[in-house]
């Protein structure tokens, strides 16, 4: 533990150093901090001073005038329980957004919510990059993809003494992007599931929010098609014949455990895949079970358990492409880790053996574009890019710059 605390004062003081350098001589050192992040500290600097004390507010009557009754407001209710909990456990401030980047609902942990109060990161409040600087919610919404922010590539100062990580907010049927959710705390709590758990409460949320009349178009084919669609990696989705289930953890970890056994599994095997050791009881299990066929709309048989619907994961998807050898295609349907935060031993071992699978598949053939989006995924997987740098040699590519920036960020 110690080692990771060094490791995170020593990151800290990094990006302070180029967090001064940049503010006092407009420049960072080459390898410094992120491409992204360096991006936006330009922005940052033409439209917010350092000397800020607060996020500036909108009007309070007219922010609870527009989440009272939207859809967001609608999906927060149905998994309120789900996130409190969450905050709580972690000691963490949760925030959800509005398009423009105004918070609407926020709900903290003892700590954290008295130091949110300090910096206005409450409902009304604006925290786009105009208004606070550079932080995840910002970044999430402009980009459209999950966000980290950590300690001193904040611009304000205000928040160099937090972490931030975010991700954005679709309508699940239209992929409007909604808002982004935003998980906060101290920055020596940094931890490496930060990301997967905002990927994981956004999709959660998408899965609360309220139907609308929309109907799949082509672009929505592969959700639209009759049967089971389960989304696994990175994130959580769950289609059945073109409409969005809203399954907890625990339903999940059954759905995904069936999907991948379609020969189906008896009570004791499933206990022993989905808990290991843990003291849960068989019938704790036949009531989840019983949970998850109700919203299957009775799919799911009995002695043994087996999904009666045809099934298609992303998890078949990745490793069928992989034994194909078509790496890129491999790597473009790798959304992350399995289900993170599973305590599931067959689906931690079944993470594992997808993850190893696809790295040594990039390490086998390593090609630049397939590489650079794997690095998305997995930023800290040096090895990867330089494998895939010491192939390219001298020899002229696109990737090569991104390459390199990713390779200096990670080692940063």
């Amino acid at each position: 533990m110690s080692d990771v605390h060094g490791d995170l004062r020593a990151r800290r003081l990094d990006a302070a150093r180029a967090w001064s350098r940049f503010v006092e001589q407009g420049e960072t050192g080459e390898t410094a901090v992120r491409p992204e992040i360096l991006h936006s500290w330009s922005r940052s600097g033409a439209a917010v001073g350092t000397d800020l004390t607060e996020a500036p507010m909108d009007d309070e009557s007219d922010t609870q005038a527009y989440f009272r009754g939207s859809p967001l407001q609608v999906a927060v209710e149905r998994v309120e329980d789900e996130l409190r909990r969450t905050a709580e456990d972690g000691d963490l401030v949760l925030a959800l957004t509005d398009a423009d980047t105004r918070i609407l609902w926020t709900y903290g942990g003892r700590v954290m919510r008295r130091k949110a109060e300090t910096v206005n990161f409450v409902a009304g409040a604006r925290w786009d990059e105009s208004s606070v600087g550079t932080n995840a919610l910002a970044l999430a919404m402009r980009d459209g993809s999950p966000s980290m922010v950590f300690s001193a590539e904040h611009y304000a100062p205000i928040v160099h003494n937090w972490v931030c990580w975010a991700a954005p907010v679709h309508d699940p049927v239209t992929g409007q992007q909604l808002g982004v959710i935003d998980l906060s705390t101290t920055w020596d709590r940094t931890h490496p599931i930060g990301l997967a758990t905002a990927r994981m409460m956004a999709r959660m949320i998408e899965g609360a929010i309220p139907a609308s009349d929309w109907r799949p178009g082509p672009e929505h084919a592969a959700i639209a098609q009759p049967g089971l669609s389960l989304t696994l990696l990175g994130t959580t989705e769950t289609w059945l014949d073109g409409r969005r289930l809203l399954l907890n953890r625990r339903q999940t970890e059954i759905l995904a455990l069936l999907a991948l056994h379609p020969e189906g599994l008896s009570t004791e095997q499933l206990h022993a895949l989905l808990y290991g050791d843990q003291a849960v009881t068989l019938s704790t299990l036949k009531a989840e079970v019983s949970h998850l066929r109700s919203a299957l709309g009775g799919q799911l048989a009995s002695r043994p358990y087996r999904l009666t619907v045809p099934v298609t994961t992303d998890v078949d998807t990745v490793l069928r492409r992989v034994r194909r050898g078509d790496v890129r295609a491999a790597v473009e349907a790798y959304g992350g880790d399995l289900l993170p935060g599973s305590n599931s031993p067959a689906l931690c071992e079944l993470g594992d053996y997808v993850a190893v699978a696809l790295r040594e598949a990039l390490m086998a053939n390593p090609e630049p574009d397939a590489v650079l989006r794997y690095t998305e995924r997995s930023p800290y997987d040096t090895e990867v890019v330089e494998v895939c740098l010491a192939t390219l040699g001298t020899r002229p590519h696109p990737s090569r710059p991104l390459l390199k920036a990713r390779l200096a960020a990670a080692r940063t």
